[in-house]
């Protein structure tokens, strides 16, 4: 009997399929489980091993080799596909990036993935929305979660072109709320691109005396825009005041306007909190006054009658609008 030469034929293809399975685990684990066909062959992986797990559902094409690993979706997937078919130095941008860097709520999976990429680049297809470009700056693009996306000044101007003028308020408020950004970083991304479509918008809203306001319901939005039209002074919305947060407040006029929302005022508790509140403000020398969803849809002309009385006649007794 002649001795053994080696390990059977067997052993060596379980052996090469685990040691190609280590290296795809390996890359898809530091990018949301989400591998490239470039990136395996470029760390040794076969193509016709990429293809024979491809056709037993080990790996499943999400765009023109890219490949998710595996049956679960984890989070960022879509997002990280996507930046994966578009290659370098395209970058994640516009909606996808503003919810990335929650300047607006998360987006649903029906939501393409918003990518901002060169001219010449080709499509990966459904589920990618391009925005082309001729250059992109590598300074205006940075990592989150591994993933290449635009830095919070130019995701405010893409954004700039695509949604209304309250909204881009909003994304803005976020972002400075949550100090992802500056103004003077804003400015400058709008002197770089001051043709750009969305820059006019972004920068009105920038400029505005006093800033953004955060509004947090619809109510609140309606009542600003009310203010806006009738060409009155700015407030500052949802602050601390004596250690209450307001919705809005004129604070050179002492004066704070309370909106009495379906959500959050209703029900003998909810009554008895505001007064509290409204005695706290008052102690410290503010007035106080309170505007419903009713009033705003059915009688605006009242409710804008009432906050100018207020502001520009303190003696004015009629604080509370009936």
């Amino acid at each position: 009997m002649h001795a053994s030469l080696g390990p059977a034929a067997g052993e060596l293809r379980a052996a090469g399929d685990a040691d190609a399975d280590a290296t795809i685990f390996r890359i898809a684990a530091g990018q949301h489980g989400v591998v490239s066909h470039w990136q395996l062959l470029g760390a040794g992986v076969p193509a016709h091993v990429i293809a024979y797990r491809l056709r037993r559902g080990r790996l499943r094409a999400l765009h023109r080799g890219v490949y998710r690993v595996g049956p679960v979706a984890p989070p960022y997937h879509r997002e990280m596909a996507a930046v994966l078919a578009c290659g370098d130095p395209s970058a994640l941008s516009h909606g996808t990036a503003a919810a990335l860097w929650e300047m607006i709520p998360p987006l649903g999976a029906e939501v393409p993935v918003e990518v901002l990429c060169l001219r010449s680049l080709r499509g990966p297809g459904e589920g990618v929305r391009l925005h082309r470009v001729c250059r992109i700056d590598p300074e205006e693009v940075c990592l989150m979660h591994g993933m290449r996306l635009t830095v919070p000044a130019r995701t405010l101007l893409d954004l700039a072109s695509c949604i209304g003028g309250r909204n881009l308020e909003r994304a803005l408020a976020h972002a400075e709320r949550r100090q992802i950004v500056t103004r003077d970083a804003i400015e400058a991304m709008l002197a770089r691109h001051h043709g750009r479509r969305g820059a006019p918008l972004l920068s009105t809203i920038l400029r505005a005396a006093g800033g953004p306001a955060l509004t947090r319901s619809e109510a609140e939005a309606r009542f600003l825009d009310l203010v806006r039209r009738g060409a009155l002074p700015r407030p500052a919305a949802n602050v601390m005041v004596e250690g209450v947060e307001v919705d809005f407040i004129w604070r050179d006029r002492r004066l704070v306007a309370e909106i009495d929302g379906f959500a959050y005022h209703t029900g003998r508790a909810a009554f008895e909190r505001d007064r509290r509140r409204d005695g706290v403000l008052a102690a410290a020398g503010y007035r106080v006054i309170r505007v419903t969803w009713r009033q705003l849809t059915t009688a605006p002309e009242e409710v804008l009658v009432l906050v100018a009385r207020a502001l520009f006649d303190p003696r004015s007794p009629e604080t509370q609008p009936r």
